[in-house]
């Protein structure tokens, strides 16, 4: 693949990671450039991790993953999107305080969810032939563009969280179901 192509393929798959990071940022009550790195590095970690994956996937058995990849996409993303859904309605003495971040497994989960659909590209690299030095190449490529935009992301979100608040983060729970159900769609339509 040529550069110019990485570069776009890198652009879109980390698209997904982007707006749900600038949705986490509005859900958030307190963000800094260190948690909004760390939110990125996360992000960018799995991008990067998935679409090898799907390559390795690819050479090895070629129709396995593509059975139950949307299906797993659609769960995570529902499940975190009906929790920050729920959130957002909670009476604010049951909210966590201004010290709590998300967890961890929180964001690997959201990170898995958005990713699900880099690991089909890796798949689909692997059909086209690109040989292991490429695939490694490409799969750093994303990372690196999901990690920027994500840190970007949040940084943008709490900006929004700030004047838009609850709405922002109902917003963003919902359009992580709604990511999911497309992502179920697409396969499931063929």
């Amino acid at each position: 693949m040529s550069p110019i192509a990485v570069f776009f393929l890198s652009l879109s798959m980390s698209a997904d990671a982007f707006a749900v990071s600038v949705g986490r940022g509005a859900a958030l009550t307190r963000t800094n450039f260190r948690e909004a790195l760390k939110t990125g590095i996360i992000f960018g970690t799995v991008e990067a991790i998935t679409p090898f994956i799907g390559w390795l996937a690819g050479m090895a058995a070629a129709g396995w993953v593509s059975q139950f990849d949307h299906w797993l996409a659609f769960i995570l993303l529902n499940a975190v999107g009906m929790s920050m859904v729920y959130s957002a309605f909670k009476p604010e003495e049951d909210k966590p305080g201004e010290n709590i971040k998300p967890s961890f497994l929180v964001l690997v989960a959201t990170a898995l969810g958005t990713s699900i659909d880099a690991s089909a590209v890796g798949m689909s690299l692997s059909f086209m032939g690109v040989e292991l030095p490429e695939i490694l190449w490409i799969s750093l490529a994303i990372g690196f563009a999901t990690c920027i935009l994500s840190t970007i992301g949040l940084i943008i979100g709490k900006v929004i969280g700030n004047r838009f608040g609850t709405v922002a983060e109902v917003c963003a729970g919902l359009f992580l179901c709604v990511l999911g159900s497309v992502i179920l769609y697409e396969h499931l339509a063929g």
